[in-house]
């Protein structure tokens, strides 16, 4: 996908998935704002990196019970649907994989075949661009 498109998918998922208003606080905002930023121009890791912590903001501005609360804790808490606790659970193990890397030496998959990390990287800053929005958008005023 080029920007254009990436761009054009952001806005397809805001108008099929808010119909009312939503109020976020400033740091939600901006966090939304940098991860929508990074996919658009094509930092998919960045763009993943940041949704996830985008919408752990959300959810801990809405949600938490506790000043320390782990993200998982704050996805199994939240009285969200429970196709998007899954969701959120499966990015945020994704995200983990990244941030907390096992095996940094073990790069001979990503030297070999590029083009599969690649693309299976912007699969995944597309699924989080939507799980992202599902979460910002799960409890909307008319």
């Amino acid at each position: 996908m080029n920007s254009n498109e990436r761009d054009a998918y952001l806005f397809a998922l805001d108008e099929e998935l808010l119909k009312a208003g939503i109020i976020l606080s400033e740091w939600c905002s901006e966090i939304v704002r940098q991860a929508d930023t990074a996919f658009v121009n094509g930092a998919d890791l960045a763009a993943i990196l940041t949704a996830v912590a985008a919408a752990e903001t959300y959810l801990r501005s809405e949600y938490a019970t506790q000043k320390r609360q782990r993200l998982a804790a704050l996805i199994d808490e939240a009285p969200i649907e429970l196709e998007l606790k899954q969701d959120l659970h499966t990015l945020r193990k994704y995200r983990n994989k990244w941030v907390h890397m096992d095996e940094p030496w073990n790069d001979e998959p990503l030297i070999e075949h590029p083009e599969a990390l690649c693309a299976e990287l912007e699969g995944m800053a597309k699924f989080a661009c939507h799980v992202l929005r599902r979460t910002i958008y799960e409890n909307q005023w008319i």
